[in-house]
């Protein structure tokens, strides 16, 4: 176990649970994206995407409906950052893309461990430019490519089969071994390797808190397990880890 460092240090896992508020359904709920729309996770495979343009349409269709565009952060975002403007914040290690989390206000960076839907990189060269752009050539070609050279076009979310960013991986695992305080809000804690997140700050002597309405695997490393709503339990949690400092 690494020596801990004086003071609350407190790291934030946070999952599509979070956004729900916002009004951006989670994938795996009762109510969620791919439980009611199976066929849109492979939208969302690499080798479909490289190899099918019919996969290409429905995917860039799938993008420019999503309710990220039009979603606001909740009540719960806003609470994060209450918790940073007290020094007590680490980091946010986010699940989404949605950009929810820096829209809230955060002045530190948030890691985001699965991409951002905000930028498109070419596959080919590696151009990238705002997704806007591409979302705005959609009624001309339902399959953009790149205006570079041509190749195929990507939001910079990862997609199944990629790996994830490197650089945002070992900032997000030297965040989770840090941490005093290790809060997993809104995450089923079954995707890895960012679920093995929560495991690694169990270990390195992290309290554990777990914000999710349904169990998590990683239930049995955390003090704590809150199955409240997430709009209300994520003000009230961080109220109280302020009042600790």
């Amino acid at each position: 176990m690494h020596q801990r460092r004086p003071g609350s240090h407190i790291t934030v896992l946070t999952g599509a649970g979070i956004s729900t508020g916002s009004g951006i359904p989670d994938f795996r709920g009762p109510e969620g994206t791919w439980t009611r729309h199976p066929d849109q996770a492979e939208l969302l495979e690499i080798d479909r995407l490289v190899n099918d343009p019919a996969v290409r349409r429905a995917g860039w269709a799938m993008w420019r409906d999503h309710p990220a565009w039009t979603a606001t952060p909740s009540a719960a975002h806003r609470a994060l950052v209450e918790l940073e403007r007290a020094e007590l914040l680490e980091a946010v290690l986010t699940q989404n893309f949605d950009g929810l989390h820096q829209a809230a206000g955060h002045d530190s960076p948030v890691i985001e461990l699965h991409g951002g839907l905000r930028t498109t990189s070419c596959l080919r060269c590696g151009a990238r430019q705002a997704t806007s752009a591409v979302l705005a050539r959609l009624d001309r070609n339902g399959d953009p490519d790149c205006l570079e050279c041509g190749g195929i076009l990507k939001p910079d979310v990862v997609y199944f089969g990629e790996r994830l960013p490197e650089d945002a991986l070992g900032r997000a695992i030297a965040a989770a071994q840090d941490a005093d305080v290790f809060v997993a809000i809104g995450s089923t804690l079954t995707v890895q390797p960012v679920a093995s997140l929560t495991g690694i700050a169990a270990e390195s002597g992290a309290e554990v808190i777990i914000v999710n309405a349904e169990p998590t695997p990683y239930d049995h490393h955390a003090s704590r397990v809150i199955r409240t709503p997430i709009e209300d339990a994520v003000p009230d949690l961080v109220a109280e880890l302020i009042e600790r400092g």
